[in-house]
């Protein structure tokens, strides 16, 4: 059936001033392709504009010690989601100045699943994930279904794709390739350990774009792509349409823009098609790889707290992803009780909550929820 048009207008007027602008903004870079902004006109049809945001404004807290956002091991897709605004303030104790650092933390602009009313959805698990979709692997049968329609922005879930491209192309993996500042991310403004001028190997590069989510390692291998980036960019969108993904477009290969966006029952199709890449399985389920840059040595850890966890699961392609409009998301390959699965959980709010819904789904498939799910979920979940 033929989605009807979404008014911008009804959603604005039902919020206030600030999460108005940010989902415009996410409204305007999904209409890059006409087939998935249809779609996420249909989600934002169904899910009616969300609830009026609280005006009142939050009080102000001071702090005179900042942590620093910088780790080691963290990639920039799973860094802190609050701006940070610096000033420097004169003080005076006991006849004595100093400077004292005032951080204020913003709070996180809305996701496009926020702004839809997704969250609203019920569910039997009480997930924090708006969209919550389960698969048998083996039979294609689903076993958890929560807004699986709902057509969304899907973050870093995109190198998934940009790796079957690369892979696709029969590039040689020991081409050594250099970051530039054409890799540099100017749209999130997000940091990067891999600094300008440093050169790896291609399989490095996919490495660690898959295993700890490093946004230049994807941007440099488009880069690399025979026909550059616009040529990269029209391969994705051709694998997709090959592989029935017709809620799906992708603008580029770092999932850094909220133009690339999915659906569950999307990305369950992508998942099992990345599964056949031996090398997709390797190297996004590696808890830890090391690099040599050709200026020093770093080490890089998962981005998923399951892998890096107590080996409880049995996980065989995984990815995670975070952007402001996307929230936090996480799809995965796991077997469990020997029954392989598909995973896929989308705009969660809390850095940890989608591990947590994974884990709540595997105990619930654990007591035998596969065999009762239709009519608890059925009825509130899909769109």
């Amino acid at each position: 059936m033929k989605a009807e048009s979404f008014s911008p207008r009804r959603l604005l007027q039902s919020m206030t001033l600030g999460t108005a602008v940010s989902v415009a903004v996410a409204l305007l870079a999904t209409a890059a392709s006409v087939a998935p902004a249809d779609a996420l006109a249909a989600t934002a049809k169904t899910h009616q504009a969300a609830k009026k945001a609280a005006s009142a404004s939050s009080a102000k807290k001071k702090t005179v010690k900042t942590a620093s956002a910088k780790s080691a091991n963290v990639a920039s897709d799973d860094a802190p989601k609050a701006s940070r605004k610096r000033a420097t303030l004169a003080s005076n104790v006991r006849g004595h100045h100093g400077a004292v650092r005032k951080v204020a933390f913003q709070p996180r602009r809305p996701t496009v699943g926020q702004a839809f009313g997704l969250h609203d959805t019920p569910d039997a698990l009480a997930l924090r994930s708006s969209v919550a979709y389960v698969v048998d692997q083996n039979t294609g049968e689903p076993l958890f279904d929560k807004n699986s329609h709902a057509v969304v922005p899907i973050a870093s879930i995109s190198k998934l794709m940009t790796a079957m491209v690369v892979l696709d192309s029969k590039a040689p993996m020991t081409d050594q390739l250099e970051v530039t500042d054409e890799d540099r991310d100017y749209e999130k403004g997000t940091g990067s350990r891999l600094s300008v001028g440093s050169v790896l190997s291609r399989e490095d590069m996919l490495h660690i774009a898959l295993m700890a989510s490093e946004n230049r390692a994807a941007a440099a291998l488009s880069r690399y792509y025979p026909g550059g980036r616009p040529a990269f960019i029209a391969a994705m969108n051709a694998k997709a349409k090959a592989l029935g993904m017709n809620d799906t477009h992708f603008e580029n290969s770092t999932g850094l823009s909220s133009s690339n966006v999915s659906s569950a029952r999307d990305l369950v199709k992508m998942v099992n098609a990345a599964y056949q890449y031996p090398l997709i399985r390797q190297f996004s389920t590696d808890r830890t790889y090391d690099v040599y840059t050709g200026k020093r040595n770093l080490v890089y850890n998962s981005t998923n707290a399951l892998i890096r966890g107590n080996g409880s699961w049995d996980i065989g392609l995984q990815k995670t992803g975070f952007i402001n409009e996307a929230g936090e998301c996480l799809v995965m390959q796991a077997t469990i009780h020997g029954r392989p699965m598909v995973m896929v959980l989308l705009d969660s709010f809390g850095k940890y909550s989608r591990f947590a819904d994974a884990a709540r789904l595997r105990n619930w498939l654990d007591a035998g929820g596969g065999e009762r799910l239709t009519a608890a979920n059925t009825a509130n979940g899909g769109t």
